[in-house]
């Protein structure tokens, strides 16, 4: 997708304000998408672990971590997007899911959900 973007050629300023206010306009809505995608990511995390705790399975999965950085390195390598950035960014998640996780599970070990 990124590489088949071109670079606009403006006529005059009125067209460079137009397209900056239509572009930040846009970046606003996919952050507010963004918010909720990783709202609806966070309470998926938070369902993982009510499910690994009755399980009785370990709550840190190094070979599922691994394979999701394999994944995104290949997929933002396709997109032409930088792949050390983008496992930045899904490391900031996994540390948003273990958080919220960690709540979970404090209140279950208080008999509390």
């Amino acid at each position: 997708m990124a590489e088949d973007y071109e670079i606009k050629i403006f006529n005059n300023k009125q067209e460079a304000e137009e397209l900056l206010k239509k572009s930040r306009n846009r970046i606003d809505e996919i952050d507010n998408e963004l918010l909720d995608l990783i709202s609806q990511r966070t309470a998926l995390a938070k369902d993982i672990v009510v499910a690994k705790d009755f399980l009785d399975l370990p709550i840190y999965d190094k070979s599922r971590e691994d394979a999701i950085h394999n994944k995104i390195r290949k997929v933002s390598e396709e997109r032409n997007l930088d792949a050390d950035i983008i496992n930045q960014i899904i490391d900031m998640l996994t540390m948003l899911s273990k958080t919220e996780q960690e709540k979970i599970l404090r209140r279950n070990v208080n008999g509390k959900y």
